[in-house]
Order: structure tokens, then sequence, then C-alpha cells
């Protein structure tokens, strides 16, 4: 059987991964997916760059139209990024009958729904494994094989540069600044850190599992992102003497009024295997009614990772390239017509009717009746304390402070209510500072 003929647009470093790696186990995908699967076509503007790497086993162009206008290609694999050239490019390789196999989470997560649509209209395939948690095969998970379950929640560490910076931050004692220098200096961060460490990188993940897992349109505008730029090491240390570990979660959860879709720092207890991963690695925790628990685990980025992720994509097109398209599984998982309407039965929730717990760190004034005035305004709003600590004021301020750090957990309550009580606390003359709020997740 005649080889898949693959275009590669981008050979940067999860371009020249996917091209090394499907040379080097040629024969071993061959075997897998039932045919040869070949990159014929290179386009970058790199041109001298991209010979340098594929020699002469593929032509090289600088115009990624030419890889799309070839009528002997049959997928063409996007590993441009961002949002611009990147969609009109998919788009034009759609129209014109190419599968496309992308790690392009930020294209998917924005305009998703437009590529999806313009796909199913062509009958070709948009796969995206390498989109989410690099070289974890997440996606094909929730897609396939928990497909017989009613999924009711997903908590990822899908960012690899957070997850290192927390890790370095609670190991070294380091406040966030001294960590991402250091994140930054061993290549886990980039020069520009801002989607990572804003928690933007995480939240187009998010939108992608969220869609997935429940059925709904891809909808990043309505993902509550928070990153970790505010996080402070004393309050990572507070977690701990708690009996928890701080992370940047991704989040998404089945709810009766709708659907949550969230990415925050986050208080996991300790015990929880996700509190343990720690360094560049993601891991991601999918609760389903019938299996339970499942944990995926593994590096969420790097050339050969990710590279794993695109050529699985590749091996599954080889695979279906003659199938009928309604016997393919969908982007989404669910078939395009059950899909459910953007803020119909199952809408996105505003983050002030989301139910959590909470992690309050309040400084304020050494005296007595302070304690008092806070838990009376928290019980008035029926916000149950799970746990207070209150630390000494020589250890907040030194000898002879006059001001003290009070810790407080809660139990699971609605956050619209937690914003009503914080707005009578944050003003009283005994409040020193901003209250630090960060949100408390058991993963029962």
């Amino acid at each position: 059987m005649k080889p898949i003929q693959v275009g590669l647009l981008g050979i940067g470093t999860v371009g020249r991964g996917t091209f090394e790696v499907l040379s080097r186990n040629q024969e071993e995908i061959s075997r897998r997916a039932g045919r040869g699967i070949e990159i014929t076509m290179v386009a970058d503007l790199d041109t001298a760059r991209a010979r340098g790497i594929v020699g002469e086993r593929a032509r090289v162009v600088s115009d990624a139209r030419e890889v799309i206008a070839n009528p002997e290609i049959d997928v063409v694999v996007e590993l441009i990024g961002g949002y611009g050239i990147a969609k009109a490019l998919v788009l034009e390789a759609i129209a014109a009958g190419k599968h496309v196999v992308t790690a392009n989470k930020a294209l998917l997560a924005v305009h998703g729904t437009e590529i999806f649509r313009a796909a199913a209209a062509k009958g070709v395939i948009v796969a995206f494994e390498a989109a989410v948690a690099g070289g974890i095969p997440i996606i094909k998970a929730l897609r396939e094989g928990l497909t017989a379950n009613r999924i009711q929640w997903v908590a990822g560490i899908i960012n690899g540069t957070t997850n290192f910076i927390l890790s370095e931050m609670r190991d070294k004692g380091l406040d966030f600044d001294a960590a991402l220098k250091d994140a930054q200096r061993l290549g886990y961060a980039e020069a520009d850190p801002t989607f990572d460490i804003e928690g933007v990188d995480a939240a187009h993940k998010a939108t992608l599992i969220s869609a997935i897992a429940f059925g709904i349109p891809v909808q990043f505008d309505k993902c509550h992102v928070e990153g970790i730029t505010r996080l402070a090491s004393a309050d990572i240390k507070y977690a701990e003497q708690l009996g928890y570990r701080i992370k940047l979660l991704g989040i998404t959860r089945r709810t009766d009024k709708g659907v949550e879709l969230r990415v925050h720092p986050t208080l996991i207890p300790a015990r929880r295997l996700i509190a343990n991963v720690d360094g560049a690695m993601n891991a991601v925790v999918v609760q389903g009614d019938a299996v339970g628990a499942t944990l995926y685990y593994g590096k969420g980025a790097g050339s050969e990772p990710t590279a794993s992720a695109v050529i699985a994509d590749l091996v599954d097109i080889a695979r279906l390239h003659g199938a009928d398209p309604s016997h393919r599984v969908p982007p989404l998982a669910f078939q395009s017509n059950t899909l459910a309407a953007a803020g119909g039965d199952l809408p996105v929730l505003p983050m002030a009717d989301v139910v959590t717990g909470y992690y309050l760190r309040i400084r304020v004034v050494d005296e007595a009746g302070v304690l008092a005035r806070f838990t009376g305004i928290l019980a008035d709003a029926r916000i149950s304390i799970d746990a207070i600590l209150q630390r000494e004021a020589d250890e907040v301020g030194g000898e002879g402070s006059t001001q003290t750090d009070l810790i407080i957990l809660t139990h699971d309550t609605r956050e619209g209510d937690l914003d009503a009580a914080l707005a009578q606390i944050q003003p009283l003359p005994t409040v020193l500072g901003p209250i630090t709020r960060i949100r408390k997740e058991e993963l029962n």
C-alpha cells in the first residue's frame, strides 16, 4: 500500500522531533499503521536550517502554501503555532481535502468550533493529541478509552513551566521572581513567559479537555484564568503546614447548573498522587462514574514527547484514511449533532457560582477580638471553617511585631458568598493588607 504522504509546516523543536522519531522508528510505526508514513515536504522560513535537518529525505520550501497545494500530500502537520497565519493555513488545508494534525492548543481553544465544522463538512480529520499535555495521551483517553463513562470532573497540572517554578518555591524556599529566573536559566521558561505564568497556556488546554469531557463547544473566552505571579513563598509554606501543596490546576467539572472551567493556583492534600508531581512534569486526573479516578502522568512538553503524540495522530489517520467519515471518532468525542449548544443545557458557569473550598491569608493587627470578628462575618455568610492557623507575631514581623498572619481554611462554599464576606472583612482597620485567597480542592 502506498505510504501516507505528510507535509510539515514548521520544523522547530517539535517539528524536528517529529521528523527524527518518524525516521528512527519507521519500521515499527509502519507495522502499527498498516502502511508507511513519510514526511515528503517541509515548509519553513529558514530553509537552510530545515535542509540541515532533513537532508535529501524531504523537499524543503519556504512557502507553506506550496505544501497545501501539492496533490500528493495527504496530511498537513501544522507546527507553526499562534492564532494568525496558522489558522489560515489549517483552513486552507482542510478546504484542499487534507487531513490536519496540529499541536496548536491556542488555535483550537479559540477557533476550534470553526475548524472542526469545516473539517466535518469536507470529510477530513483534525487531530490534536499533541495540543494537550505533550506526550501524555489524555485526548485519546477521553475520546476513546473512557467513552463508556459520564465524566464528572478533570483536574490537571498541564503546564510544566509553572509546575517547575512552584516546585522550586517549595523545595528551596524561593520567592516567585527567583524561581522564574531559575526556570529561564534552565530552559523551562521562555524569555517572555507570560502565557505560562499567567495561566493562559493551561487555560487553552483546559478548554479543549472540557469540550471533550462534556460534549460542549470550545469556549476559551468563558474560562476563568489566574496565574501564579501573585503567589508568595509564605503561602506555600503555610499550605505545607496544613497538609497541602499548591499547584496550578486546570479544572473542569460537571454540576447540576452547568460546567466549571477554570485555571488557578489550588491547594491539594499532600497525600494525593497529583500533589506529588514535581518539576516540569504534567499529570491529569479524570473522574468517571464507572471507572472512578484515573491518573495520566508524563512529560508535557519537549521535542520527542510531543512528537510522540503527533505521530500517534498520523498513525490514526493512516488507519482511517479511507474510512467513511461517519465511522471516525469525532474530534470532540461526541457526534457533532449532539454537542450541547454554547450557553444551553450545559453553560460554563461564572466563578460566582463555583463551589469549592478556600485558603485565606490575612495580615492583621495582633490584638484580641480580631479572629472572632472574622469568624462572625463568615458565619453570617454561612461559610463553614475547616481549620485556622495563627502565626506568632515574632515569626511574621520580627521581635516586637504588632502584626501577624491569620490563615483560614473553609469548607466548600459558593464563591459569590465568599466574595461578599471578604468585601466586609477587607476594609476593617485591623486588616493590614490585601487578603490572599487560594482555592482548595480535595479531589476525592
